[in-house]
């Protein structure tokens, strides 16, 4: 799942004007004031799970604690009824029972009605979820969003351009001052469910999944991104953060921002048998821009108004990632589409999976064949 700002403009900042911004912002903040890192409480880097992973590698893995702390939030407070759904199955219970057995209540649980109640008015609220991506710590999300409600959302409150930009990522998500309330509870509550709960449990299961990460990075870095990098760098993805969400299922986060400056998220895998299913993800998310231009290519005018085309984008996405793995990694395409049948709740065959996978995830056909074609010539370096 894209984040829908970087496929055009976001209140009239263009993507790339906006990664360098941030890169700056983040920069400056690093030696300035604004505090960076995994850690929300602190502000410091979080060397939990790290191992001995390669920070400096192209596109390295990671755990962002920030990151899964905000979707933990979201995760609790959507109706996930997505057919590939943005969270695990059963995540939110999981939560809850853990936090009984605790004897945990935070304002997050208490707020939740509330919170909740509001995604019924604005759909479009669901976009939120692509904000930790611009950020590098809670911190830093919390030191901005203070300005940014003091101000209004008024991007002219404050002189410094990069801060403008993060401005524009705000009120992409959060356009309307009923929104901006709902921000500003959700950010009280999410703090106290960090303090009260979640730093203690994401930090204990990153202790836990060292073996579970050290298995993704070592097949991604020596045998798929190898085998993915020409696709990504003929298609403006050369370089970026390939980062493990607790939250996550199979459809990821992503934000493209430049050739160099991506940042994809996907479920973290149970175990290290499980590592693979990283990789499956990954190659979902990163054909987004394929299947858009295939969809709009092979959709008419009234089809695109409608809605009726962004109908086919899930699906689509699902199938295109197959295909490409179809092609750069033959081996791992079965798997992939075993994958998505189980995420997606349907029956799993024994043998071939390829005609229940196209049945599960149907798309037309010449909608596959653009897909198939483009795929193509993307891997032939044309």
């Amino acid at each position: 799942m894209k984040d829908p700002r970087t496929a055009s403009t976001a209140h009239g900042i263009r993507p790339r004007v906006l990664a360098a911004s941030v890169f700056m912002w983040l920069t400056a903040c690093a030696t300035g004031g604004l505090q960076t890192g995994g850690d929300p409480g602190s502000g410091t880097p979080s060397t939990a799970g790290r191992g001995t992973i390669a920070a400096d590698a192209t596109w390295p893995t990671s755990a962002r604690e920030h990151v899964d702390l905000w979707l933990h939030g979201y995760a609790l407070l959507t109706a996930d009824t997505a057919r590939i759904p943005f969270f695990r199955r059963g995540y939110r219970q999981r939560m809850r029972e853990l936090k009984n057995q605790r004897n945990v209540l935070t304002q997050l649980d208490a707020n939740a009605d509330r919170l909740g109640a509001r995604f019924v008015a604005n759909p479009g609220l669901v976009n939120g979820q692509f904000v930790p991506l611009y950020f590098s710590s809670f911190d830093q999300i919390q030191q901005v969003v203070s300005m940014y409600l003091q101000s209004g959302g008024d991007p002219r409150a404050v002189s410094d351009p990069t801060a403008q930009a993060l401005f524009g990522v705000l009120n992409g998500a959060f356009p309307s001052p009923a929104d901006r309330d709902w921000l500003r509870l959700f950010m009280q509550s999410l703090a106290d469910e960090n303090t009260r709960f979640y730093h203690d449990y994401w930090s204990s299961e990153q202790s836990a999944r060292v073996a579970t990460r050290q298995a993704v990075d070592t097949l991604w870095q020596r045998t798929y991104r190898p085998r993915l990098q020409r696709f990504l760098n003929n298609t403006q993805q050369e370089n970026g953060e390939f980062m493990l969400s607790l939250p996550l299922d199979g459809e990821g986060r992503t934000v493209t921002f430049s050739k160099h400056q991506n940042s994809v998220s996907v479920g973290f895998p149970d175990a290290p048998g499980a590592a693979i299913e990283a990789v499956y993800v990954f190659a979902h998310e990163v054909v987004n821009a394929i299947t858009t231009t295939a969809i709009n290519d092979n959709t008419t005018p009234a089809e695109q108004r409608t809605g009726a085309a962004s109908r086919y984008i899930a699906n689509g996405n699902v199938r295109a990632g197959a295909i490409l793995l179809q092609r750069a990694a033959p081996e791992s395409a079965a798997g992939y589409m075993r994958y998505y049948l189980r995420s997606a709740g349907a029956a799993v065959p024994a043998g071939d999976p390829s005609s229940a996978f196209a049945s599960a995830f149907p798309i037309p056909d010449g909608i596959r064949d653009a897909i198939t074609r483009q795929l193509d010539i993307v891997l032939g370096g044309i």
